[in-house]
């Protein structure tokens, strides 16, 4: 009979860890998990499930871990390393070692998809025409005595590619299997995943909409905003039980049903909530990347950006870039996410905690609810981020005409901004750049203001004093000077920025 021993690097793995301790011992004799620094709970949570718990006192690196829990296996036949989070599926532990049992390899790396980069890295490749999808290696298992004749003290680094680098050179067998499934798709099993699908008039698609939710999302709120069409039938004929369906007795707009669709996954305590639009336009594809920097903790709120490359613009008409263009300048200045582009994609994720500190009645109830909550995150503390992914249109087409919705959603982001200014800057907090967006409040129009007088003047022939000219222009400079040093001060206050995401 084999014996195994999985050795399991962990940093503040609390929530993961545990199940992952479980799942692993029902294929292995011994789980090893070797705590790096935790901050959190994770040493403890993995010592009550069963394992075996070494601690280092400092986080000093996953590769570091790794090589402490080689050297700590004694009397195991294979060895075995496995991601703490999830990522990896035990379930896959004797697929692995069939290879070294059957005497034909002395080692066996499976390799995964996906990469290890943050956001900003991620949309930094994207924006270089680069891809993600990467295979990096992910399980491995090695016969211990193959592994005796590696030197472990010439190991650094990247443990796993080291360490496969290291058995080459002594001419082991390697076997490499390749596991297409994202390995991601484990860590979200270990959250409750809501997804909201609003739905005004979306008999074509809807259908199409929520067959293509992924399987690890545990409920689907569909919110029918009071369709006039056959959307109403089509959802009751829909046979997933993870739909939860409510329909509005009355059409109260994009917003307010995302808002009903929120309130109902808070009730039902989901960690994260997405939104998904019922016409299908949102690739299921990209929802692991909106998931992710919540899961890791870098972020509150994740939305989609389709402004970053040409390519990822394709299938937008030029007008509606420039409407785009400028309500995206028009929400930096409002919510204080200097950062963030695309306000108008509705395809976002949320964190419960996110969800509970906002007033959800106050937000605004038709399409510009996005920089609405925007807006209201900023002045709570909430790290945003954009995740860079392409558009994606096909049979429907958005309803949004830019001329009429700028005009109309202006004045609502310009009465959500002095709300922010308020709340962020004088109740919650004091910060001076509210006396320097107030002083450009007046001077900057009080300047034009009296330029246009100056101007008028002149075409009328009427005489003006030299100083005038002079005067306006000390009074327009200054203006903007506040308005430079406010707007400085409100990007260093964005706790976004202060995130390595």
């Amino acid at each position: 009979m084999t014996h195994i021993a999985v050795i399991l690097p962990a940093y503040n793995k609390e929530v993961a860890i545990g199940s992952m301790v479980l799942r692993t011992k029902q294929h292995a004799d011994r789980v090893i998990v070797v705590d790096d620094g935790s901050t959190d709970r994770t040493a403890e949570v993995a010592y009550l499930a069963g394992a075996k718990v070494i601690r280092h006192h400092v986080n000093i690196g996953e590769g570091a871990a790794l090589k402490t829990g080689f050297e700590a296996v004694n009397g195991a036949d294979v060895i075995m390393t496995l991601n703490s989070d999830g990522r990896h599926d035990p379930e896959n532990i004797p697929e692995i070692i069939d290879p070294i049992n059957n005497g034909n390899y002395d080692m066996v790396v499976g390799s995964l998809p996906g990469t290890e980069f943050s956001v900003d890295k991620e949309n930094i490749l994207l924006f270089n025409k680069k891809k993600l999808n990467n295979k990096k290696a992910g399980y491995l298992a090695i016969s211990s005595n193959s592994l005796a004749r590696i030197n472990l003290k010439h190991i650094n680094g990247s443990f796993v590619g080291s360490l496969l680098s290291q058995a080459e050179k002594c001419s082991l067998k390697i076997k490499k299997l390749d596991f297409e499934e994202d390995p991601n798709i484990n860590l979200f099993r270990n959250y409750d995943i809501g997804v909201v699908v609003p739905a005004y008039n979306e008999e074509l698609l809807i259908k199409e909409t929520i067959n293509g939710i992924p399987k690890y999302v545990d409920k689907i709120y569909i919110i029918d905003d009071c369709s006039t069409d056959r959307t109403p039938e089509i959802v009751k004929t829909l046979t997933d039980q993870r739909v939860v369906s409510i329909r509005h007795e009355k059409n109260k707009g994009v917003g307010a049903a995302i808002i009903t669709g929120y309130k109902l996954a808070l009730e039902d305590e989901m960690d994260i909530v997405a939104v998904m639009a019922g016409d299908n336009q949102m690739d299921p594809e990209q929802l692991p990347r909106l998931l992710m920097p919540i899961i890791e903790g870098r972020a509150d709120y994740t939305k989609g950006n389709r402004l970053l490359s040409k390519e990822f613009r394709g299938g937008m008409s030029k007008w509606r870039k420039l409407g785009n263009a400028i309500l995206t300048m028009i929400t930096k200045i409002g919510s204080g996410y200097w950062h963030i582009m695309d306000p108008q994609n509705g395809y976002a994720a949320i964190s419960r905690e996110a969800l509970e500190v906002m007033n959800l009645d106050s937000i605004f109830p038709y399409y510009g609810y996005c920089n609405d909550m925007l807006v209201k995150l900023n002045a709570f503390g909430m790290r945003a981020v954009d995740v860079v992914m392409p558009a994606r249109y096909g049979r429907e087409k958005s309803s949004i005409r830019y001329s009429r919705y700028i005009v109309k959603v202006a004045p609502m982001i310009f009465r959500s901004f002095l709300w922010r200014l308020k709340t962020k800057y004088v109740m919650l907090d004091f910060h001076p750049l509210v006396l320097f967006y107030l002083a450009s409040m007046v001077m900057v129009p009080a300047g034009v203001l009296f330029g246009a007088g100056i101007l008028g003047y002149k075409i009328m022939g009427w005489p003006v004093s030299q100083n005038y000219p002079l005067l306006n222009a000390l009074i327009l400079l200054i203006g903007l000077q506040f308005l430079l040093f406010a707007m400085l001060f409100d990007m260093q206050a964005d706790e976004s920025r202060k995130v390595n995401v």
